[in-house]
């Protein structure tokens, strides 16, 4: 191992700074209908969030052009997502499953934020928890594949997840959701999303310290 002779590793956190505000969670989901499930699971999610002392904002997908690799980057709501995504400290992902999988307006909204914006990384060290509804049996196609995303992004996807089966059964006429376990699961990944938000969002940059960028960064470094 004689190759690492000269690496410093920092393995241990110093805690320098605790941030005070609330945290501030992006709240993404990936139906347009109006009668959208996954859209009411998110505002029952951001409604946890906020009785939690989150600072919540949404983002409605409506008008989101087709991801056209940045020829569309200065599309009003192309903006209006990425500035979201900046000010974020965490997210959730709400989607239908549609064809076994997370919905096209979903990922349209994923595809269209960057993994870097010059020096900065959006979602890099951001905690994320991700949700999906069914209108038939339970299923967890669709948040399987948003953890996924989730890791290509560099984000922290929490462990817990919630998928809501039969999600026109769940909610009132007003889109208040009823007490049933899903809500409670609701609630406790919720409760788990703030939770390491607080242990991370202090800690982003020494979570994601990578001997390999390290390396790329210093072109002179020879192995030995």
């Amino acid at each position: 191992m004689n190759f690492l002779n000269n690496e410093q590793f920092n393995l241990q956190p110093v805690v320098n700074k605790v941030s005070i505000h609330k945290p501030r969670v992006l709240m993404l989901y990936g139906s347009l209908r109006e009668t959208s499930f996954s859209r009411l699971t998110a505002e029952e999610a951001g409604r946890i969030l906020e009785k939690m002392g989150a600072d919540v904002k949404f983002f409605n997908p409506k008008a989101l052009p087709l991801f056209d690799n940045n020829d569309s980057k200065d599309d009003p709501k192309v903006i209006e997502l990425r500035e979201l995504v900046l000010w974020s400290e965490a997210q959730v992902w709400s989607s239908p499953e549609i064809h076994g999988n997370m919905s096209g307006v979903m990922k349209t909204q994923i595809d269209w934020i960057p993994l870097s914006l010059g020096a900065v990384r959006p979602t890099q060290g951001k905690t994320l928890a991700v949700m999906q509804v069914t209108g038939g049996s339970q299923s967890f196609n669709a948040i399987n594949n948003m953890r996924i995303l989730g890791r290509w992004m560099r984000m922290l996807t929490i462990p817990n997840q919630s998928s809501v089966a039969k999600a026109y059964n769940e909610f009132t006429e007003n889109g208040i959701m009823i007490q049933s376990a899903y809500r409670d699961r609701l609630v406790d990944v919720m409760e788990e999303l703030m939770r390491f938000t607080y242990l991370t969002r202090d800690q982003s940059e020494f979570l994601l310290d990578r001997y390999s960028e390290r390396r790329a960064s210093q072109p002179n470094l020879k192995a030995m």
